[in-house]
């Protein structure tokens, strides 16, 4: 029997420190120490310093599940080889701390957009991205129901929401905001000259047709689900179905759907709808898009698309692929929530709050940019083996070896003496007077 070639999974050689070597000119201290300083984080650098707090905070908060202050401290103090007092590393959460991690973010995706990790097909080739747009729930402690009010809930509840724009190119978020649960899912995106020449994967709660339209007239394109309730009228068709045939034209796809027989339907439909106020008038306007229906066989009914994007470029079979590709923001949430913890938030502080949830994001692109080098590193046929959820957990069981070589990077060495001078400090009850009955039996 002829023996298969086992694949090379050997990783070839690559220069020492090259991650931590990345990563601090990814956030390198200067820019750290800057952003700092700019805005009000920190005024002067004694015990507390903006390059081991910000490597401390995305390595340790972001990910473990025993998030609170104090836990952060101790891996501080193990860090940094300093002893703080309790006032000296609380009062660092503060606004000047939310801006701080909210101008890392920002820095951040500029980073990632300078460069490409991912290259679209073929099909794709005159685009210049792939955009996802959608959000995400973050529970909060109840009694933030009154500033925070939660949507849709039978009991008191609070919560945020995390809006996300994701490029398939940059592999990474483009956009982050962080609103009231309670806000519009269409107030989160906003339409300009940014949408030009890419293709916008749009879920149901930004489903708008003055949106399409907007998309259209900034020269972009967009995908999404046909809404329920939206009932276009068909007056054209793309592709014609051999043989025995209804006619379409000139009639509403809720006439057509539950006769159509045929496994695609390619059509051109036309909507009207009402334009943004101007000078406090409001005015009716029609649009022509494409319609795509493709029936669905595990489900047994059609999944009904809305694009402007031509026949020429996507097959309607290629539309309802494409539109599946929204997967992938759904598993950045997943890997935030599951892997960073976005959503365990054990705390009524609404500054810390907003901290915890920048401190989540920002141990995700330290990991998605880890991520990157490995594949980098690694043979062509084993790149389509590391999926990001999988290397998600890999990454936050050495989280902590990292934080160690990333410190070392920078010249601040982490001892046994400095582990011992914090077992020895924070193990101490603070509660000096307590009464311990066993004292009077055995000591």
């Amino acid at each position: 029997m002829k023996k298969t070639k086992e694949p090379n999974t050997k990783i070839p050689p690559y220069e020492p420190d090259v991650i931590e070597k990345d990563l601090c000119t990814f956030f390198s201290p200067e820019w750290l120490k800057q952003a700092a300083k700019e805005t009000g984080l920190i005024k002067r650098e004694r015990k507390v310093t903006a390059v081991e707090m910000f490597w401390v905070l995305v390595n340790s908060y972001g990910v473990r599940l025993a998030r609170n202050l104090a836990f952060i401290k101790r891996n501080y103090e193990k860090a940094s080889n300093k002893k703080l007092s309790d006032s000296s590393w609380y009062e660092r959460f503060t606004p000047e701390l939310v801006a701080f991690l909210k101008i890392c973010v920002i820095h951040a995706i500029e980073m990632l957009a300078l460069e490409q990790n991912k290259v679209l097909n073929e099909k794709l080739a005159k685009f210049k991205d792939v955009l996802i747009q959608d959000s995400t729930i973050i529970r909060l402690h109840k009694s933030l129901a009154r500033k925070f009010p939660a949507a849709r809930s039978r009991t008191v509840a609070a919560g945020v929401k995390v809006g996300m724009l994701v490029s398939a190119v940059a592999n990474s978020p483009k956009s982050i905001g962080i609103y009231p649960e309670r806000t519009n899912e269409l107030k989160t995106l906003r339409i300009g000259p940014w949408i030009k020449d890419r293709i916008l994967l749009i879920d149901l709660g930004f489903y708008k047709h003055q949106l399409f339209a907007r998309i259209i007239d900034n020269e972009g394109f967009f995908v999404s689900r046909l809404k329920g309730s939206a009932d276009p009228l068909i007056v054209g068709m793309h592709s014609v179905c051999r043989g025995n045939s209804i006619d379409v034209v000139g009639k509403h796809i809720s006439e057509i759907l539950p006769k159509l027989k045929r496994q695609i339907l390619d059509v051109e439909v036309e909507v009207s709808f009402k334009r943004r106020k101007y000078n406090g008038k409001e005015r009716m306007d029609t649009e022509r898009f494409r319609l795509v229906a493709v029936f669905n066989e595990d489900e047994e009914k059609y999944h009904v698309y809305l694009t402007n994007i031509n026949k020429d470029v996507l097959e309607a079979e290629d539309v309802a692929k494409l539109y599946g590709a929204r997967w992938d923001i759904e598993l950045i949430f997943k890997e935030l929530k599951s892997r960073y913890a976005l959503d365990v938030v054990n705390t009524r502080n609404t500054q810390i709050i907003e901290a915890f949830i920048w401190i989540s994001i920002l141990t995700l692109f330290v990991s998605r940019r880890i991520y990157s080098l490995i594949r980098k590193y690694s043979p062509k046929e084993m790149v389509a083996r590391y999926t990001q959820l999988r290397w998600s957990t890999i990454f936050a069981e050495n989280a902590d070896k990292q934080l160690t070589l990333i410190l070392r990077y920078c010249g601040i060495e982490r001892t046994i003496e400095t582990v011992m001078n914090v077992y020895s400090s924070q193990a101490l009850d603070p509660h000096v007077n307590r009464y311990r009955f066993r004292e009077e039996w055995w000591s």
